[in-house]
């Protein structure tokens, strides 16, 4: 995990809290809101917070591959996430920052962070059912 301020943990969570009520609208502004104060780099903070979050305690070291069954046929927000998360997971910060310069390029990023709330709460649900 890289270093992030509080104030990105605490965003992260109101991202959650917004998503969780599916209000997706209130996740968006919660985004733009960071991005106003904190740039591109202030989103990269709090996705990675949501990478966390969804993949949760770990054993450290090691490569890790995730499987995303189905991946090739997603759309492009979905394949995004997993491959976000799948750079989380490896520390892969190159790929990382790779992912969100091509989606800023290609004008998905939103659409790609709200696909990583969704799937932070998917997660988070699962694990609680």
């Amino acid at each position: 995990m890289t270093d992030v301020p509080q104030h990105a943990f605490d965003d992260a969570a109101q991202v959650l809290q917004c998503a969780l009520t599916g209000d997706t609208a209130a996740v968006a502004d919660t985004f733009d809101a960071v991005v106003d104060r904190d740039g591109v780099v202030g989103a990269w903070d709090v996705a990675w917070c949501l990478a966390a979050t969804m993949v949760g305690q770990f054993p450290p070291g090691g490569v890790w591959t995730l499987e995303f069954p189905g991946i090739d046929d997603a759309r492009y927000d979905k394949r995004w996430v997993a491959r976000f998360v799948s750079a989380y997971v490896n520390g892969d910060f190159p790929t990382g920052e790779a992912l969100f310069g091509a989606a800023i390029a290609d004008g998905t990023l939103p659409d790609c962070l709200l696909a990583l709330a969704g799937s932070t709460v998917a997660t988070l649900r699962h694990r609680a059912a």
